[in-house]
């Protein structure tokens, strides 16, 4: 572990590419983010929709992973997701969470603070219905975050879910549900030489959005 240790430490890269000024933002986050957004995906960066869910427990134990952000608004943030999951329950206790969209290759992030809520039961069915059928059959085979005995109890639950459906629309297990994240902050990140990135943040107050420069 020494050798990787000695490889972390020295690996180094300058950030170069660019720099965000205050006079570069749009009055609104949400409309600075699709900016970003679309030019992240006209970069070719793969699946520039993927973003890191951060929640916690109400004790402060926290959790993160990859789902992909599924709809944008001026309400905020959406993705879908088994509501049993880890990610689930823990919304359920504790709707604080965190969003994170990594988009290396342009030297940006975009850092979401937010509280997540339930979507309707009608948008949760439109969803699922849209998605692959080979996705809507996952959905009912894995019982998302709990413990398998190993890969085939989970290929022989897809082929018997697919057997039980075949032929059939796949409606929605009543487990997958839905969230829209609120954002309270919105955070844009450039790299910069020097380390000396530039951390733009919006902040929400009930008159509007305020905006602020943080220290890299």
């Amino acid at each position: 572990m020494s050798e990787l240790s000695d490889l972390l430490a020295a690996a180094r890269e300058e950030y170069s590419r660019g720099g965000l000024a205050e006079d570069d933002l749009l009055p609104d986050p949400m409309a600075m983010f699709a900016r970003w957004y679309d030019e992240a995906r006209t970069a070719g960066i793969h699946e520039p929709n993927a973003m890191v869910v951060a929640t916690a427990t109400p004790d402060g134990v926290p959790s993160s992973r990859f789902v992909l952000l599924k709809g944008v608004s001026d309400e905020g943030f959406v993705f879908f997701t088994n509501t049993g999951s880890r990610k689930g329950e823990e919304l359920a206790a504790n709707p604080r969470c965190a969003l994170l969209f990594p988009w290396h290759p342009l030297e940006r992030q975009v850092r979401v603070d937010g509280i997540a809520t339930p979507l309707p039961r009608a948008d949760v069915d439109a969803y699922f219905a849209a998605r692959p059928r080979g996705s809507q059959l996952g959905a009912w085979a894995s019982h998302q975050s709990r413990p398998v005995a190993d890969r085939a109890e989970l290929e022989a639950a897809y082929a018997e879910v697919a057997a039980r459906h075949e032929g059939a629309p796949v409606p929605t297990p009543q487990e997958w549900g839905g969230y829209r994240v609120r954002p309270e902050a919105v955070e844009f990140w450039q790299g910069r030489p020097g380390r000396m990135h530039d951390r733009l943040v919006y902040r929400r107050h009930p008159e509007g959005w305020s905006t602020e420069r943080l220290a890299p």
